[in-house]
């Protein structure tokens, strides 16, 4: 099933599905058991159709999936038909007792002993469930209680709130310059929830890890307390559950939902804007949590102060708590995600690979694993390896910056190596003999002076080396042109080189 999901379904596909534990078939669906109701209702809401298909697929037979979590009662097949004992009489269709055939003889095994029952797979099925796997029984004195923890503060298929992903964990994380901060209050509220940042309020633009941040909190309460109740929504799914609960007059409903919690995460407060009546139930909404010393989570892509037409007086309540702003990710901090998004998947990511696609996207984190994705299925589809090439042929025209005013970087790097006896792999290698280190100095300073990629980006394309040594190569061959004029002569045939394309072609 695994080797179908991987090659019919590889971007669902996580390394944490080899954890998953088969328990049988009963009823005809094959059950599998979960680490947590996270992963379950994770797997539930995501991975239904894809799991089903592989189940019918490497069985042959038409079988759904049905996952349990750790607590989850497992179905048992039905009993085998009890055989009439030798000699006794069945009744056939009128009634009548017909004597039974005597039984015969199980039939030998390969190795001359009789086959048992309990030596059949049916049996195997049948046999007592393992006691279920409990992550955090050993944080409590009692044991645990039978029901899982909600993520909503009552069960109505209506009102679910929003899937949590078991990939957003603070280990999956990677803490850089620009969200230490965020980072470590995240964490601070998911150990002391209610006492630590209430509200903790985070903002910053799309995609840099915000939602994330929210998850991982959510992951690390529920482990540590399965019995909290969080919720967690939308701005716009506050918004819609209240108008539909005034056209159905059932508010006292609604204010239980969010009022009822012990935790309250709201994404994209800033949607709030310009919904009078819906800022005024959030406003007693939060006050109800905040006196009752309950954990209030908001994200937001703006600070509070400038959220258009919000009232001062949920401006003020917002800063009552800790404020943290999510900045984008350095190029460091890019690679790192990019090595987190494919390890989470299973996948190798080389350095130069990682450092390419670094230098190419520094927009956002969800630009950075589309990148990833589009990997994966190129490389599954073409059959090939994970290398730089097909990251070049991944990426293609969407992620350069190259225009038709100015050369590329290929076009740098054919003009040095057909005059310096080197390859691109020494190029782009970790070699610091003078006979490779100047070459790749070269490069460097004419793909800086000859294009308009950022320091950052020269660099990954050279290795992944950080802006500081595409400096300290610029300032060396400027220093060297100055010193050797052989070595200058040679730098401005190499850009006339480089650039004697584009003058042909106006």
């Amino acid at each position: 099933m695994l080797a179908h999901l991987r090659t019919a379904n590889p971007t669902i596909c996580r390394q944490w599905f080899e954890e998953l534990r088969p328990l049988g078939i009963a009823g005809g669906a094959l059950q599998l058991r979960t680490l947590s109701h996270l992963h379950r209702d994770y797997l539930r809401r995501e991975c239904a159709e894809p799991f089903n298909d592989a189940a019918r697929t490497a069985s042959g037979r038409l079988l759904s999936v049905r996952f349990l979590g750790p607590d989850d009662e497992a179905t048992r097949p039905p009993p085998a038909p009890t055989p009439a004992p030798r000699g006794s009489a069945i009744p056939d269709a009128t009634g009548r007792p017909v004597p039974a055939q005597p039984r015969e003889a199980p039939a030998p095994a390969p190795n001359g002993h009789p086959l048992r029952l309990a030596d059949s797979p049916a049996a195997e099925i049948a046999a007592p469930e393992p006691p279920p796997l409990h992550l955090t029984e050993a944080a409590f004195a009692r044991p645990r209680a039978a029901e899982p923890s909600r993520f909503s503060a009552r069960d109505d298929a209506r009102y679910e709130s929003l899937v949590v992903n078991p990939d957003y964990s603070f280990e999956n994380f990677v803490v850089g310059p620009g969200n230490r901060l965020g980072h470590a209050a995240a964490v601070a509220v998911a150990a002391n929830p209610g006492r630590a940042y209430t509200p903790y309020f985070v903002h910053g633009g799309v995609g840099l890890g915000k939602t994330h941040l929210l998850q991982a909190i959510c992951l690390r309460i529920v482990e540590a307390n399965p019995r909290a109740v969080l919720y967690y929504t939308s701005c716009e799914g506050f918004i819609t559950q209240f108008f539909e609960s005034v056209q159905s007059g059932e508010m006292a409903d609604f204010r239980h939902r969010f009022r009822d919690v012990d935790v309250l995460i709201i994404d994209d407060i800033h949607f709030l804007t310009k919904r009078d009546r819906s800022q005024e139930e959030f406003f007693h909404t939060f006050n109800a949590l905040f006196q009752a010393s309950k954990q209030i989570i908001l994200s937001s892509d703006a600070p509070p102060e400038d959220i258009p037409d919000l009232e001062e007086r949920l401006v003020s309540r917002f800063k009552w708590g800790l404020v943290a702003k999510i900045e984008p990710p350095c190029y460091e901090t890019r690679m790192a995600i990019l090595k987190t998004k494919a390890r989470l998947r299973g996948l190798p990511m080389p350095d130069d690979v990682a450092a390419y696609i670094a230098g190419r996207i520094d927009s956002n984190i969800r630009e950075l694993e589309g990148a990833v994705i589009k990997l994966q299925i190129l490389a599954s589809v073409e059959q090939c390896p994970f290398d730089l090439d097909l990251a070049r042929k991944a990426l293609g025209d969407s992620g350069s910056r190259e225009t038709a005013g100015e050369p590329t970087i290929q076009q740098i790097i054919t003009a040095v190596t057909d005059f310096y006896p080197i390859r691109l792999a020494d190029l782009q290698g970790k070699h610091r003999q003078r006979s490779i280190a100047l070459p790749r100095q070269v490069c460097m300073y004419l793909a800086r002076r000859c294009t308009r990629h950022s320091l950052e980006e020269v660099g990954g394309f050279f290795g992944g080396r950080d802006h500081t040594t595409v400096m300290h190569a610029i300032r060396t061959v400027d220093a060297k042109r100055l010193e050797d004029p052989e070595f200058d002569v040679v730098l401005r045939s190499l850009e006339d080189k480089v650039r004697a394309p584009l003058r042909d072609r106006a």
